[in-house]
């Protein structure tokens, strides 16, 4: 019996990026957008606060466009804060290297799943709704309430196969 699973984010993740000013690794967005027009030309930021000052600081999203490259939907999205269009922008790996940041997924997703005891052998396949990096021992142990350990020690023996590696992060789409 195949048994479909799904990890979603819970919310947004931290963004890791050292502070100027207080010297703290992380800081969290609520999906704020700044949208600022100079004639024809935009630019858009997403703002984010430091967890350790408090410091607001604005991640580029647009540069000096053409407001009218820019879809009217999108714009929209912009002016209403879109949790969603923000969660999107945060995953983008060009809006994250220009801004030189990293995401911090800890805390931040779930496996939706009941918990299975180690007896039950089945197929379970796991899909991701955003790319989320996770450990596959630790999706493992979650899904199937172990610990980190147990799970290691049964594909040491062979009984947890896999089509895809079990070492390293996973996130697929």
């Amino acid at each position: 019996m195949l048994e479909n699973r799904v990890v979603v984010p819970t919310c947004l993740p931290l963004v890791r990026r050292r502070c100027h000013a207080c010297a703290s690794g992380r800081f969290r967005t609520n999906g704020k957008f700044r949208v600022n027009a100079d004639h024809e030309l935009i630019d858009v930021w997403l703002l984010v606060r430091w967890v350790g000052c408090g410091d607001t600081v604005k991640l580029t999203i647009l540069e000096r466009v053409n407001v009218r490259s820019v879809r009217p939907e999108l714009l929209n999205l912009l002016h209403e804060n879109d949790l969603g269009l923000a969660a999107e922008l945060l995953q983008d790996p060009v809006v994250r290297r220009r801004n030189r940041v990293a995401l911090d997924w800890d805390g931040a997703w779930r496996l939706e799943t009941e918990p299975l005891g180690h007896q039950d052998f089945r197929d379970v396949s796991v899909r991701f709704a955003a790319r989320i990096p996770v450990r596959p021992v630790r999706l493992i142990a979650e899904g199937c309430g172990l610990s980190r350990g147990e799970v290691e020690r049964l594909i040491e023996e062979g009984k947890i196969v896999s089509a895809v590696r079990l070492s390293g992060k996973l996130s697929v789409s």
